[in-house]
């Protein structure tokens, strides 16, 4: 089981290592769509996303406190689902399609998140294959 949850992480991890290069890369451009959606302080906000996303992605890929990195990922992303793609607001067809994708992206995505936290919070030392154990305990 462990080899399965080793690659699940890695698969999970790109995603959002992926996205804080982008944050990181081209902040500006993020930046610009942050303050579309009404982003206060939009630029250090894309960067502190960013590195968010980096720290939170290397946690659950490295299994360096990997039930943190998947809790922090959870507080991130529901708030992002709703803030950045509230669909139900935009009125062109197309607009409101794209966000509506991106939108059910994130919650789907928390949910993985929140499995995540609780399967290294429940499995502790015994999942393996990971440099710390959890900082959590639900066992």
């Amino acid at each position: 089981m462990d080899i399965l949850v080793l690659i699940g992480r890695i698969l999970f991890a790109t995603l959002f290592l992926g996205s804080a290069m982008g944050h990181l890369a081209k902040t500006d451009a993020m930046a610009g769509y942050a303050v579309s959606k009404g982003v206060p302080s939009a630029k250090a906000m894309t960067m502190g996303s960013g590195v968010l996303l980096l720290v939170c992605g290397l946690s659950v890929l490295l299994g360096i406190w990997p039930d943190l990195g998947a809790l922090l990922l959870l507080l991130f992303l529901i708030p992002t689902a709703v803030l950045m793609h509230a669909f139900w607001k935009e009125s062109d067809p197309g607009a409101r399609q794209g966000e509506q994708v991106h939108f059910q992206k994130d919650i789907a995505l928390s949910g993985a998140a929140l499995m995540l936290f609780a399967l290294f919070a429940y499995a502790g030392d015994d999942l393996g294959l990971t440099i710390t154990g959890p900082l959590f305990d639900l066992g």
